[in-house]
């Protein structure tokens, strides 16, 4: 879905690119053979000497400026700032944890101001010369705030496809096939979506329809007329982008009465644009998740094996809209005391054979 369509009716660029910043947020996952875990989250901003020196001080006393609005900083008790290459500074924050549990109840990240909740477990399968270790963490769906059900526009096989890759709709099929069905999935998702954004907007007209002067028509009228509003606004727009709400408003209704929620120094305006953020916020947050298991990984689930033995997952908002995100991977860990214990019985009853062979 391009970014311009899933901007929404009533959403402008502006006000999208300020919401969506988000400066390289990284997260870590090292967990260890006896249980014990550590969670790194990381992120970096250009900073001038200047800003650096007026916001942290020359001895770096603080974090790198601004802190995205992804992170929970409350969930760590240390954090260390650097300087890199020319005017980078990244702030680390770490916390160790004594089971994979206890970390999942101080998760670091959230969205709209609220905490994301997770689950995770560690299993571990004793078999002498090695142990297996499967770790799982589930991260919970926040669907929830599009009131419009995504399988009213599509099956849930075709919305779990375009935001999850999951389940594979285009394997096996050719690269023209493919982009056909990307074609046709695409126009579902984004009525969805734009659908969502205008229920937002109608929502909140109608919850504040006492404060409009002068409207043109009551507020059973208006509600009556959602349909007709609805078809009017989006019909024909070849871009979300280039609608002007305020000018639809007063084309559909003959009336200015409506430009007061979408002004730019109206009470009404602010409101509105800041449970319309609520929504588009889920699309900006990507936060790639990195974990790192005891021993060799075995099977990296829906992850990627990187060079130096850890795991990388896509993590995105997207990922949770239709249904709650598990990362997942097995690891096998040698027992060196197992094999040296072995050696020990095996020379023990050798030199036991030996000896008993001489008398």
């Amino acid at each position: 879905m391009k970014t311009s369509k899933i901007i929404g009716i009533l959403f402008g660029a502006t006000l999208l690119l300020s919401s969506c910043y988000q400066p390289n947020v990284v997260m870590k996952t090292v967990v260890d053979w006896n249980g014990n875990c550590t969670r790194e989250v990381s992120y970096s901003n250009e900073m001038s000497k200047e800003e650096r020196d007026s916001e942290l001080g020359e001895h770096l006393n603080g974090w790198s400026q601004p802190v995205p609005m992804c992170l929970n900083i409350d969930a760590f008790c240390k954090s260390k700032t650097v300087v890199g290459e020319g005017d980078t500074v990244t702030t680390t924050f770490e916390q160790v944890f004594k089971s994979v549990s206890k970390m999942c109840e101080e998760t670091p990240l959230q969205l709209n101001g609220t905490q994301l909740k997770s689950n995770a477990q560690l299993k571990k399968h004793f078999r002498w010369f090695y142990t297996d270790y499967t770790f799982t963490e589930t991260f919970y769906c926040v669907g929830d705030i599009f009131n419009l059900a995504d399988t009213v526009y599509a099956s849930n096989a075709v919305m779990s496809y375009w935001f999850t890759g999951e389940p594979n709709l285009v394997k096996g099929l050719s690269g023209a096939e493919a982009s056909q069905k990307l074609s046709e999935i695409e126009p579902l998702v984004t009525r969805w979506l734009n659908d969502n954004l205008f229920q937002v907007g109608f929502d909140y007209i109608v919850a504040n329809y006492d404060s409009i002067p002068n409207p043109p028509v009551n507020k059973e009228r208006f509600i009556e007329l959602h349909d007709s509003l609805a078809h009017f606004i989006l019909a024909d727009a070849e871009d979300p982008l280039d609608i002007n709400p305020t000018d639809k408003f007063r084309e559909f209704f003959h009336s200015d009465a409506y430009s007061m929620f979408f002004g730019e120094n109206t009470l009404q305006a602010e409101e509105l644009t800041k449970e319309l953020e609520k929504r588009m916020n889920i699309f900006c947050f990507n936060v790639p998740y990195t974990l790192v298991m005891p021993g060799k990984v075995v099977d990296a689930g829906n992850g990627s094996l990187q060079p130096d033995g850890s795991i990388l997952y896509p993590f995105t908002g997207e990922r949770l809209i239709p249904e709650d995100y598990t990362i997942t991977a097995t690891s096998r860990k040698t027992n060196v005391w197992a094999y040296i214990v072995s050696l020990l019985i095996i020379l023990l009853a050798a030199g036991s054979f030996f000896y008993r062979k001489r008398k």
